[in-house]
């Protein structure tokens, strides 16, 4: 059995753990600079899902003008694909969405399973950056979400059976 996921606001005493879950997940990890950077932007949604009261997964966005970019978002390898970034991406989406919100991420080609959480969440292929990331030269798929009411992000809307008016 699993313990509760619990999700809240990332901080700075968090950083050691985020740092070390960074460079198990990622080939190019973010330095420990640019999580101070992006915790201090008062714009910001920094977020932490704590097992156990142990960081397992966490999300970073900044917001530049009216877009909100989901610039980290990371899960612990032994606990992946248990909805853990689903959760961190509910959450987010529960503080940020509004009707016309916007949102834009870079996730890699290859990441197929990323792709596809962030589709289910209802991001779509806006192009490709060329060679985005240093260690390979992969390109980056650009993806773009837009709030188009005021409905919860994964929210089902069940059509009215035939006949009857909703």
């Amino acid at each position: 059995m699993t313990s509760p996921l619990q999700i809240r606001r990332l901080t700075y005493a968090d950083l050691p753990q985020v740092i070390a879950i960074e460079r198990r997940v990622f080939p190019t990890p973010w330095s420990l600079a640019m999580f101070v950077l992006e915790l201090s932007k008062p714009s910001g949604i920094c977020l932490a899902a704590l097992e156990r009261d142990r960081i397992c997964g966490y999300l970073v966005c900044s917001r530049y003008d009216t877009v909100w970019h989901v610039m980290n978002i990371a899960v612990d390898l032994p606990l992946r694909r248990r909805g853990i970034a689903s959760a961190l991406l509910e959450r987010l989406f529960e503080r940020a969405d509004r009707p016309g919100a916007q949102y834009t991420l870079e996730v890699r080609l290859s990441n197929e399973p990323a792709i596809a959480l962030y589709e289910r969440f209802g991001f779509h292929s806006a192009g490709l950056r060329r060679g985005y990331y240093h260690d390979n030269k992969e390109d980056a798929l650009i993806m773009w979400r837009t709030v188009t009411d005021s409905r919860p992000a994964g929210a089902v809307i069940e059509e009215a059976p035939q006949g009857v008016r909703a």
